[in-house]
C-alpha cells in the first residue's frame, strides 16, 4: 500500500507541483468562460473547477489527469439555467454525480474498449481544432500588441526548452505566463487581461444544499439535463484518460474513474459549483509540464483557488495572449499530424471514420454526438469486412452435394450464404460442413432454417456438420428447421 501511495503522490515532486502550477493559471480563464457559457457567476465555474480537480485527484482512476468545469457541460446547462435558474443546475449537478458513481459500479468504462483508434484520434482531432477555435475571439479586432504578444509567447514556449540547466527544469507554458505579465506589467500594455473577462471570488466555497422542491416535478426537469451532463462528462472522461493512457505509457482504471468523477461531481453541486470533467487541453499542458501522479491534480485544484482568493491582483494582470499561446501550443500538440501526413497509408474506411467525427463534433461542438457517429461507422465498417471474409466451397461426391462454410456468420453476411446454396439442383442428399464457421445471431440461424428447409422442400436429405458449442446453443434456441412442422411455418415467412 505504500508502495502504491508513493507512486501515485510523490514519485514525481518537483514536476507535479511546477505542472499543477501551470494547469492553475490555464484553468482561470476557461472556468471563467465556461461559466459564461452555461449562464452562470464565474465563481461557479471557479468552484466547480477546485472542487473537481482537489476530489478527482483522490478517488478518480487516472492519475494526472486534469478534471474541471468544461465547455462540452456548460453548453448542456445552457437551456436549464435559463429556464429554472442556478438552483436547478446544482440539483442536476448532483444527480449527474450519481448517475455516474451508478455508471461505475456497472462497469460501462469497459465499453471504451468498442471505440476503435480512428475514433479516437478522430476525437482527439477535433478537440484540437475546438481549442484553437475558442481563442480566435481573442485574436479579433485587437491591436498589433496582442500579435506581437500571442507570437513573442509561442517563441517562448517552444525555445525556452533549448536553454541550458533552467529550460528543462521549469515548465516552459509557465515562464511564458510569468515573462509576459511582467513585461506587460512594466510598459503598461493596454491589452486585455483575465480581470476582463469577470469578477473573481474573494471567498472560499461554502457548503450550499441545492434550494429547490425536492418531489417528482423536480426531477422530470434536471433529470433529462442529469442524462446529457453525466453521458458527455463520462465520455470526454474515458477518451482523455485512454489520451493519458497513451501519453504516458500507462495503464488507468476506467470504471474507477467513472465513480471518481461523480463523487467530483456531487462535491462540486455541494460547494455551488457547475458540473465538470476531464479536460484534454489542461491534461495534455500537464503532461507536457512534467506532471504524472494524483500530486499534480490536487495542486492545480489547490493552486487555482488560492490564486483566484487571496492572490487575485496579480492574476487579473495575467494578458489573455499569454493564455492564448500556451493553448494554441496545447492544440497543436494535441493534433495528430500523422493522420494527415500518412493519411494514404490508412485504409479508406478509417480515413471516413476518423474525419467524419472531426466533422460532426466540430459542426456540431457536441463529443457525444462526434463520438457516436464515429462509433457506428467503425462498426458498420468492421462488420461489412467481416462479412466479406464469409465464404462456401461446394463439392459434388456421388449423388451427394458438400458446402463447406468458413468464416463468420451474421446480419451482414446472412445474405451471401443462403445466396450461395443451389435450391434447384437435382440432387439426393446436401450435407453443410461449418466446423469452420460460427454463426452469431437470430438473422445467422435465420438463414440456416430457410436454407435446410428449402432444399428439404425439394425432397433433398439435409444434414449440417461441425457447430461449435457456442454455434449450436444458438442454433437450438432460436433454430427451427429440425423442430415438425417448420417448413411451411418458415418458407411463408
Amino acid at each position: 500500500m505504500s508502495d502504491r501511495l508513493r507512486q501515485e503522490w510523490l514519485s514525481n515532486i518537483r514536476g507535479d507541483a511546477l505542472s499543477g502550477l501551470v494547469v492553475a493559471l490555464a484553468l482561470i480563464p476557461e472556468a471563467i468562460a465556461f461559466s459564461i457559457i452555461a449562464g452562470v457567476d464565474p465563481k461557479v465555474g471557479l468552484y466547480a473547477s477546485f472542487c473537481i480537480a482537489a476530489v478527482i485527484s483522490v478517488v478518480g482512476g487516472r492519475p494526472g489527469m486534469i478534471s474541471a468545469a468544461t465547455g462540452a457541460m456548460a453548453l448542456v446547462m445552457v437551456t436549464l439555467v435559463k429556464e429554472h435558474g442556478l438552483e436547478y443546475l446544482l440539483a442536476a449537478t448532483l444527480l449527474t454525480g450519481v448517475l455516474q458513481i451508478f455508471a461505475g459500479y456497472l462497469r460501462l468504462g469497459s465499453l471504451m474498449r468498442f471505440v476503435s483508434r480512428s475514433v479516437v484520434t478522430g476525437f482527439v482531432n477535433a478537440l484540437a481544432i475546438l481549442i484553437f477555435m475558442a481563442q480566435l475571439p481573442e485574436l479579433t479586432n485587437v491591436t498589433w500588441h496582442v500579435y506581437a504578444m500571442t507570437l513573442a509567447g509561442l517563441g517562448i514556449i517552444y525555445l525556452f526548452p533549448y536553454v541550458p540547466v533552467v529550460g528543462r527544469v521549469l515548465p516552459s507554458p509557465l515562464v511564458c505566463i510569468l515573462l509576459c505579465t511582467a513585461f506587460a506589467m512594466m510598459i503598461g500594455l493596454d491589452i486585455r487581461t483575465v480581470g476582463d473577462m469577470g469578477d473573481l471570488p474573494d471567498t472560499l466555497p461554502i457548503f450550499l444544499f441545492p434550494d429547490v422542491p425536492w418531489n417528482l416535478e423536480t426531477l422530470m426537469i434536471i433529470l433529462p439535463y442529469a442524462v446529457a451532463l453525466a453521458t458527455v462528462g463520462l465520455l470526454e472522461s474515458l477518451m482523455t484518460a485512454q489520451i493519458v493512457d497513451d501519453l504516458t505509457d500507462t495503464g488507468s482504471d476506467k470504471n474507477r474513474e467513472c465513480k471518481g468523477q461523480g463523487i467530483a461531481n456531487i462535491a462540486s453541486g455541494l460547494l455551488g459549483g457547475m458540473a465538470g470533467c476531464a479536460m484534454i487541453g489542461q491534461s495534455v499542458i500537464n503532461v507536457k509540464s512534467g506532471g504524472r501522479t494524483r500530486l499534480s491534480t490536487l495542486i492545480a485544484g489547490v493552486c487555482l483557488i488560492i490564486l483566484v482568493v487571496f492572490l487575485d491582483d496579480f492574476i487579473r494582470q495575467i494578458p489573455m495572449a499569454a493564455l492564448v499561446a500556451v493553448m494554441i501550443m496545447v492544440s497543436i500538440g494535441t493534433f495528430s499530424w500523422e493522420s494527415v501526413t500518412k493519411i494514404r497509408n490508412y485504409p479508406l474506411s478509417s480515413n471516413i471514420v476518423l474525419w467524419t467525427t472531426v466533422g460532426v463534433v466540430v459542426v456540431t461542438h457536441n463529443l457525444a454526438i462526434g463520438v457516436f457517429v464515429g462509433v457506428l461507422l467503425a462498426a458498420m465498417f468492421f462488420a461489412n469486412k467481416v462479412g466479406h471474409y464469409m465464404g462456401i466451397e461446394s463439392t459434388l461426391q456421388g449423388d451427394t452435394q458438400h458446402y463447406r462454410v468458413t468464416g463468420q456468420v451474421f446480419f451482414a453476411s446472412a445474405d451471401k450464404f443462403t445466396a450461395s446454396f443451389n435450391f434447384k439442383q437435382v440432387i439426393d442428399r446436401v450435407v453443410i460442413d461449418v466446423s469452420a464457421a460460427h454463426f452469431w445471431d437470430v438473422t445467422a440461424v435465420a438463414s440456416l432454417d430457410k436454407v435446410v428447409l428449402k432444399l428439404r422442400r425439394e425432397g433433398i436429405d439435409v444434414e449440417v456438420l461441425g457447430l461449435n458449442q457456442a454455434s449450436a446453443t444458438i442454433v437450438d434456441r432460436f433454430g427451427v428447421h429440425d423442430k415438425p412442422g417448420a417448413v411451411d411455418d418458415v418458407l411463408t415467412h
